[in-house]
């Protein structure tokens, strides 16, 4: 992504948020909801619950993986959030695959990392194997998630082949890559964050496990779009965090955005009190996922 590119979407995406986005990508209709598909091998209880736009057009819809927080211990695709998130979106065009991934557990003894970051992938090589079954262009694809959904979203946007975190299989044969990421209140620096459960070790013991972990990491000039979301108010993850994910972003190139609620706490869906952003949300995927030669 050049650096040319980052004015133009800033100046949209500051355009849109004035207007409100009133009239950007209104609801289409109901979701169709497929639920309980298995996307990971037979072996594995994990699911997700696809939901689909209902209309009567013949065009491919792009998809996104919506991915489930709680600290990378506890939630499910079926959450309140990831319910708001996947149905908001698919009102509005957009297939949301909402996914269970590995996780760890409150005692720190059940490893998940980087085996989480490995269903993501999974669900995205998914989508491209279906694409034709269910309607969806494999060209664009994207992510969505919020606190630690929104790191593992973040993560699909700036790991590739490159950084050995694809896993080998299964749908070995597709892309992991995404177009794009919408990163609700992730955090991005673990390094210089907090110890995590999930990890079962801590900062000081294993270091590089948490620069492994953060998405900082990784960030390099050809990564996608990101739209960061963040309460003014966020008592558990620090708005420094999506801070520093920008100044890393745009030290590279990257085209990006930070948008902050003013009001608003941690753990939000598209429809918190102070706002309604389903409109930005889908205004940002219709417009970005899109493949870096049409962009």
């Amino acid at each position: 992504m050049s650096r040319r590119a980052i004015p133009a979407w800033f100046a949209v995406c500051a355009a849109a948020t004035l207007a409100g986005l009133a009239t950007a990508s209104p609801p289409i209709g109901e979701a169709e909801v497929l639920r309980g598909l298995a996307y990971l091998p037979a072996d594995r209880a994990e699911k997700a619950d696809l939901y689909l736009p209902v209309d009567a057009g013949t065009a491919l819809r792009p998809a996104v993986v919506v991915i489930h927080g709680g600290g990378w211990i506890s939630e499910a695709r079926d959450s309140n959030r990831e319910e708001n998130i996947a149905r908001a979106l698919a009102e509005r065009g957009i297939a949301s695959l909402s996914i269970d991934y590995l996780l760890g557990n409150e005692e720190g003894t059940r490893v998940c990392w980087p085996q989480n970051l490995h269903d993501c992938k999974t669900a995205v090589r998914w989508l491209r194997r279906h694409a034709r079954q269910y309607r969806l262009d494999p060209d664009r694809i994207g992510a969505i998630g919020g606190s630690a959904g929104g790191h593992l979203a973040a993560m699909l946007a700036v790991t590739g082949p490159e950084c050995g975190l694809d896993p080998a299989a299964p749908f070995g044969d597709l892309s992991c890559r995404i177009q794009g990421a919408i990163d609700m209140y992730g955090p991005a620096d673990l390094e210089n964050w907090r110890d995590v459960q999930a990890l079962c070790a801590t900062r000081s013991e294993a270091p590089e496990l948490y620069k492994a972990f953060s998405v900082l990491t990784y960030v390099s000039s050809d990564d996608p779009p990101i739209l960061m979301i963040q309460g003014d108010l966020d008592g558990v993850t620090p708005v420094s965090q999506s801070e520093a994910l920008a100044a890393r972003l745009a030290a590279h190139g990257v085209e990006h955005r930070l948008e902050i609620v003013q009001g608003a706490g941690h753990s939000f869906d598209l429809q918190p009190d102070q706002r309604d952003l389903r409109p930005l949300a889908a205004e940002f995927f219709h417009q970005r996922l899109r493949p870096p030669a049409n962009r």
